[in-house]
């Protein structure tokens, strides 16, 4: 089983949370960390400095379309960030959490 982190950003920690749950609860997400972060970007021609909340999202590989499915429902960007991240090492213990908490 491949593991990795899935990566968005959100406007606020209300819009976080509500994506976070709603991953844990359908179990596409093993664990979600919420971190206060402040990008700096360009849009339309601007550049733009925003606090926002980061989500490190835990699951496995082939969860990822449906993962990206979910955050482009729930979330309020027109492009909102979503990378996924390989993990090339991890504890068996949390590989076995993850596999375990996931569909």
């Amino acid at each position: 089983m491949k593991t990795v982190i899935i990566q968005t950003t959100t406007s606020s920690k209300d819009e976080a949370k509500k994506i976070a749950k709603v991953l844990i609860e359908e179990k596409l997400a093993a664990c979600v960390q919420l971190k206060e972060i402040e990008s700096i970007y360009s849009w339309d021609n601007s550049l733009c400095c925003d606090k926002e909340t980061l989500l490190n999202i835990k699951t496995k590989k082939e969860l990822f379309c449906k993962i990206k499915s979910r955050i482009l429902e729930l979330h309020s960007y027109d492009v909102p960030e979503i990378i996924e991240l390989d993990i090339s090492n991890i504890s068996e213990d949390y590989l076995k959490f993850i596999k375990e908490n996931t569909i």
